[in-house]
């Protein structure tokens, strides 16, 4: 209670959304910039399922409306790690599981308020049983990966816990 009598004398403006994101009511557009891939493994989609699936994001679950660049926030950044590796091993040495990783770099300008600003890595993977090829689980791995990423990238954005 002393918290929300002291916060309403500072004149915090702050406007929530049914996603439980905190955006200030100054902050009406927000832009999102192609998401190259700069990994050494290139899935020819990803580029553009992550920029898709941000903006949708971003549509779905605030009111700001999306400009093609120069939003009141931006996001930008490119895929750094596209891979699948061995995970762990049985006994006979052999690997049980592989894990599929997608890592993206994102910077995120908030031009209304710079310090809610970021520089980051996301990584996130899901594991697999070896005894399947990478490519009859790929589409569906990568779809559940670039869900989860996105999902990272807007909270750290717009859900200030």
């Amino acid at each position: 209670m002393i918290l929300l009598i002291a916060l309403a004398g500072c004149n915090v403006k702050v406007s929530y959304t049914s996603s439980g994101a905190s955006i200030s009511p100054d902050v009406k557009t927000v832009s999102v910039q192609y998401f190259q891939n700069r990994a050494s493994q290139v899935q020819p989609t990803l580029s553009q399922d992550i920029t898709d699936a941000l903006i949708d994001k971003c549509k779905a679950q605030t009111n700001l409306k999306v400009v093609s660049s120069g939003g009141d926030v931006s996001f930008e950044g490119y895929i750094t790690d596209y891979k699948s590796l061995p995970f762990t091993a049985t006994s006979t040495e052999q690997s049980a599981m592989n894990r599929f990783t997608i890592s993206v770099k994102v910077k995120f300008v908030n031009s209304v308020d710079p310090d809610l600003s970021y520089e980051q890595t996301f990584t996130r993977y899901e594991e697999y049983s070896s005894s399947l090829e990478l490519s009859s689980v790929e589409a569906t791995l990568s779809k559940d990966i670039v869900e989860l990423l996105v999902e990272d990238i807007f909270n750290k954005a717009f859900v200030n816990w």
